[in-house]
């Protein structure tokens, strides 16, 4: 997959997850967007470094990839209650799928994890892109709206 486009992906979503938790109402559903949005953040920063739109910097990289390993890690428990919102993107099969929805956490943690040790150099990440913009694919495509 093209680091650009999954870089652009990463920006959009963020700039539309700020506008969208605006209105929530239910807490438990706005400390889900929050933590998504803590992802998604930090998979902007390693983002813009794969693009040159930020010079690279690889501790800034290893930490934004070790943030995102922490906020996986905790998707889970986020979710563990079925909480909805009007505002809200989470589909219903989340908790009728709730295995697979955390094996999916489970494995942007271990990818995240490996990456927090592994970046050293600029060329390192266009594959950390791609492999945690898979991850974060393969539950949205499934898990959101």
């Amino acid at each position: 997959m093209n680091k650009r486009c999954i870089a652009a992906g990463v920006i959009l979503a963020t700039a539309t997850a700020a506008f969208a938790h605006q209105g929530v109402q239910n807490p438990a559903v706005k400390a889900r967007m929050d933590g998504m949005s803590a992802i998604a953040e930090n998979l902007k920063a390693i983002g813009m470094m794969a693009r040159g739109a930020t010079e690279f910097d690889a501790a800034k990289a290893r930490a934004a990839a070790a943030a995102i390993a922490t906020r996986a890690a905790a998707v889970p428990a986020l979710f563990e209650a079925n909480e909805s919102d009007p505002m809200s993107e989470a589909r219903p099969t989340i908790w009728t799928s709730f295995e697979d929805f955390s094996a999916k956490a489970s494995v942007l943690e271990g990818i995240a994890v490996g990456l927090s040790t592994s970046i050293a150099a600029p060329e390192d990440l266009g594959p950390a892109m791609g492999s945690l913009g898979a991850s974060c694919k393969s539950c949205h495509s499934v898990y959101r709206e």
